[in-house]
């Protein structure tokens, strides 16, 4: 029997979806793209990416049959139905959507589906940091704040598959409007976009002098922060020392909560490198109960932005 060493993995996002052909060893062989949005209609969208995945097999000289399978992240992904939920960012809306089997009918193969942040801690176990690791959860830093929970080797799940929306525990009792409706959550003050606002607040309630302050409030980015605090700005070092504190706090109730080895960092925000796990670390370990204080690592992802979404998807099948 002929071994079957490539797997296709596909990102879902409300701008883009990308697709690619990864091998065993974790190297994406062929990629390509679609503007989800160009396809309102679901049907038309499916039959969209399966041409773009049946042309990338061709050029690779391969068929449906020398692949293990399409593994998919989107947002609101049902993983035991392959169905999407109700995602607000992505064309087709309602329950129930059935779009894991409609690939598999389409391209005749065994499709698996998940949400992006289990997709990136499904990636990092294959190809990452977390090669090895059987407890340990992956925090996504980016727009928002996503997490992938790993308990004795396996993905927590839930009944219904949702588990794991660890961005969304409340942080600030009555704080700042997070998009999912509530208020306080982790994702409002330790995303990229709670980095912002967070500067925003700051530059107007203090006159502490800033680089930030050469930048329109509208155009501020979290990147702006980060390259004002790699030149000593104080202002922009206390925005990070805010957010990772919180964040690392944060983190103590979630090793209370599974035991993880580790906790590993990926996303825009993480990119800040040692200045960022340091604070985290810190910050965590200060309120760890005695029983986990040393035992628990901070790490950063060893995954490539451009790669990751990928091989995570593809890690399912």
């Amino acid at each position: 029997m002929a071994v079957i060493n490539h797997s296709i993995g596909m990102d879902i996002g409300g701008t883009n979806t990308v697709m690619g052909i990864v091998s065993h060893e974790g190297k994406v062989v062929a990629r390509d793209a679609v503007k989800t949005k160009d396809y309102p209609i679901l049907e038309d969208y499916v039959e969209a990416v399966s041409q773009k995945i049946e042309a990338m097999l061709c050029d690779c000289s391969l068929t449906g049959g020398d692949v293990r399978g399409l593994g998919i992240g989107a947002p609101n992904a049902d993983c035991y139905r392959g169905t999407i939920e109700h995602a607000p960012n992505l064309p087709w809306q309602g329950e129930g959507l059935p779009l894991g089997d409609m690939f598999s009918r389409r391209l005749g193969i065994v499709v698996k589906m998940t949400n992006d942040a289990n997709a990136a801690a499904m990636g990092e176990m294959q190809y990452g940091v977390a090669r090895g690791m059987r407890h340990f959860i992956m925090i996504t830093l980016g727009t928002g704040v996503g997490s992938g929970i790993v308990v004795d080797g396996q993905l927590l799940l839930g009944k219904d598959g949702f588990a794991g929306e660890l961005g969304h525990v409340i942080v600030k009792e009555n704080g700042r409007e997070c998009g999912c409706g509530r208020r306080g959550c982790l994702e409002a003050y330790c995303s990229a976009t709670g980095v912002v606002r967070t500067a925003r607040e700051l530059l107007l309630a203090t006159d502490t002098p800033s680089l930030l302050r050469d930048i329109r409030p509208e155009r501020l980015s979290s990147k702006d922060v980060y390259d004002a605090a790699m030149k000593g700005d104080a202002l922009a070092n206390d925005i990070f020392r805010q957010t990772f504190e919180l964040l690392g706090k944060t983190l103590a109730d979630f090793v209370a909560f599974s035991n993880p080895e580790a906790i590993i960092l990926f996303g825009g925000l993480a990119k800040a490198g040692e200045l960022v796990r340091k604070m985290t670390y810190d910050a965590m370990e200060a309120r760890l109960m005695p029983i986990f204080r040393g035992k628990t690592k901070v790490l950063l992802s060893e995954m490539k932005d451009a790669d990751a979404a990928l091989l995570g998807a593809s890690a399912l099948v």
